[in-house]
């Protein structure tokens, strides 16, 4: 089976310059039903999976996101390498609206979403307790591709930074972001985990590629509040940067 790059993201695929959509596969999985179907592509000539995280239309909620089935799609279709788009706000003060961060490492303060495919622990089950190393939670061969392919389109990015991973889908209050902040937390989102765990979990190289919608709560020009109005706004011009980057993720990807 050949290895096919996956991208995991919002519904702003068809942003990307090049692509021919060529079909789409429903997938059932031992662990329920994925966010959609996988959508197969190719921009340049080279293959790439697409799977929409929040499902069509943007419905699914970062905590009620079927994690475990998204990732056991993927790799069930013969992906290897996962990039992954989260939109995160941005705590540390050089990284404000419009900029772009390719994470290495991650903190969790998520609860009681499916974390783990290694929770059959009966007799009956077969499983062993299986632990993951996770010291290094991105691939570094994958965020080597994506900072390549920054500097490719001479596009800044910020190279190595702490991604806080919430619950949500309220976001936080200004002594929490001061908590993360003192925790050496970069970026806040809340869908990083248990995306990245899982896939690791599934031997997958993983690496995401994090669009700052707004500034933190209590930062900047959040400082007495989040403006929705300009997050929409910032993020239409974030995103197209960001499909350039995953076009070029993708015709660089086996080179």
């Amino acid at each position: 089976m050949e290895n096919m790059l996956g991208i995991i993201g919002g519904t702003g695929l068809g942003s990307l310059e090049h692509l021919t959509i060529t079909r789409r596969q429903i997938i059932r999985t031992p662990y329920g039903e994925p966010s959609g179907p996988i959508t197969f592509g190719e921009v340049n000539g080279k293959t790439l999976v697409f799977l929409a995280r929040h499902g069509n239309g943007h419905t699914i909620p970062p905590h009620g996101i079927n994690y475990r089935a998204n990732i056991w799609a993927l790799k069930s279709v013969g992906v290897k390498d996962i990039v992954a788009v989260a939109t995160v706000g941005g705590i540390h003060p050089d990284l404000g609206p419009q900029k772009i961060a390719v994470p290495n490492q991650i903190i969790d303060y998520t609860h009681g979403r499916k974390n783990t495919y290694f929770d059959g622990l009966s007799e009956e089950s077969g499983q062993v307790v299986t632990h993951i190393d996770f010291t290094e939670p991105y691939s570094q061969k994958l965020r080597a591709l994506i900072l390549l392919a920054a500097s490719n389109l001479n596009q800044q990015v910020m190279d190595g930074c702490v991604y806080a991973a919430v619950q949500g889908p309220r976001l936080e209050t200004a002594a929490e972001i001061n908590r993360l902040e003192r925790d050496g937390a970069d970026i806040v989102g809340m869908t990083g985990m248990p995306e990245a765990a899982l896939a690791r979990e599934q031997g997958l190289n993983y690496a995401a590629i994090c669009p700052v919608a707004n500034y933190a709560a209590g930062r900047g020009s959040s400082l007495h509040g989040i403006k929705y109005d300009e997050i929409s706004d910032v993020l239409d011009k974030t995103m197209l940067l960001v499909c350039q980057m995953i076009a070029e993720v993708v015709t660089c990807y086996g080179r």
